[in-house]
């Protein structure tokens, strides 16, 4: 008969030797699991370089989207896996993500994954780069027409948010510029005229205010501080000067004219005569019938040139309350540069994309007599070209809209 104290040594012993083996089986497993590590995700990174996975988007049958924020902790996205039925227990996800190497690896943004993936899978899908679009925003958009060509793109953010972040100067007063802006009632949209027109790589599923940064980082890093002593010198806000910017920006795609525009605004808001400072730019009435649904054109009616608007330079002297559109680097140094020694009062548009200048109003009103008929000619080619393109299957028209040159 075994004693009661050796039989419960006997079971100490049986749990130690257990404990034991348990233990060495663990460290032979993470042993083997860490030597496979390589082979593993090298199979994997071969697959995916192969083309397997190559199509995942957000309809793809057994696609799960997840969307990873800045700052998120490991536990975070295994909390966010787990709500999305991808792993079952997110301290398994977390203990293999600390063991592969993977924490601090993970991608903020949008990532598509498959319902059937590994937790190997789930890991490296996370650290490669999230699902994005490829933007290119042409010089002289309105923010009206960027925030269509952004959603044109696949990007899927909320018009109310993007427009209240577009008059938030508060969330980017640490970029100079914005802090520089004064606020104005008349304004459409305060940060109007700093999305900066380049190429963009955004987060399909990127926050307005996340998207603006982006612009104005951009716009930040084109900046230069020298622009901001030249402007000084001028005696001009900065903002003044994306506004003036704005206007050549629309007026001309010439560089080779810019400089020469720049001098006409330069020399009217710098006359004496207070009838110089109507600016008289068409680039601002075609602001105002667009931001109305309309479309530009060379040629305008007496209605629209006596439009009530702030940013009607044809009734209200000096500058409009801001910018028109997004100027690019050139009509931005020649807001900065305009041609030195040049006397041109007014411009107009030749028809073939050039300007013709005046120094007089008799010279001016000669150049509109001998350039209008081509206006119309454009006009009408242009207005043709937007119904044929905006035709329906049922032969009626689509309101449209088209750009145009300016005159002053």
């Amino acid at each position: 008969m075994i004693s009661k104290k050796i039989r419960i040594a006997l079971r100490i012993l049986i749990i130690l030797v257990l404990l034991f083996s348990f233990a060495v089986i663990g460290v032979i497993f993470g042993y083997n699991y860490v030597l496979s590590q390589e082979k593993r995700f090298d199979a994997l990174s071969a697959r995916i370089e192969a083309g397997a996975y190559k199509d995942l988007k957000a309809d793809t049958p057994g696609v799960v989207t997840v969307v990873i924020n800045t700052g998120d902790s490991t536990s975070d996205i295994a909390e966010r896996l787990y709500d999305a039925g991808l792993v079952s227990n997110t301290f398994i996800f977390s203990l293999l993500s600390k063991i592969n190497g993977f924490d601090g690896s993970y991608v903020a943004g949008t990532h598509y994954l498959l319902n059937t993936f590994s937790y190997d899978e789930l890991m490296y899908f996370l650290t490669l780069e999230p699902a994005s679009v490829k933007v290119t925003i042409p010089e002289g958009l309105t923010y009206q027409e960027i925030k269509q060509l952004l959603w044109d793109a696949g990007l899927t953010f909320d018009e109310a948010e993007m427009d209240e972040c577009m008059n938030s100067t508060n969330l980017f007063v640490d970029y100079d510029f914005v802090s520089q802006i004064e606020l104005n009632d008349d304004r459409d949209y305060v940060l109007d005229g700093y999305l900066y027109p380049d190429t963009y790589i955004f987060d399909i599923n990127a926050s307005p205010e996340s998207i603006i940064r982006k612009f104005l980082s951009n716009m930040d890093s084109k900046l230069y501080s020298d622009y901001y002593a030249r402007a000084k010198k001028l005696g001009m806000s900065m903002d003044e000067v994306i506004t003036l910017a704005s206007i050549i920006q629309a007026e001309t795609g010439r560089i080779s004219d810019m400089m020469y525009i720049s001098a006409v605004f330069h020399n009217r808001l710098n006359s004496s005569s207070e009838a110089d400072h109507i600016l008289g730019s068409s680039a601002t009435i075609n602001y105002i019938i667009k931001t109305n649904g309309g479309r530009a054109t060379l040629n305008h009616t007496s209605e629209q040139l006596n439009a009530d608007s702030p940013y009607n330079t044809y009734t209200h002297p000096g500058l409009p309350p801001g910018p028109i559109c997004m100027p690019g680097n050139n009509a931005i140094a020649a807001a900065l540069y305009p041609e030195p020694n040049c006397n041109y009062m007014f411009f107009c548009a030749t028809g073939d994309g050039g300007t013709a200048y005046a120094t007089t109003l008799a010279q001016h009103e000669a150049n509109v007599a001998k350039y209008s008929s081509s206006w119309e000619e454009i006009d009408r080619e242009a207005e043709e070209r937007e119904r044929n393109r905006h035709l329906n299957e049922d032969g009626t028209v689509n309101e449209t809209t088209a750009a145009g040159d300016g005159n002053v």
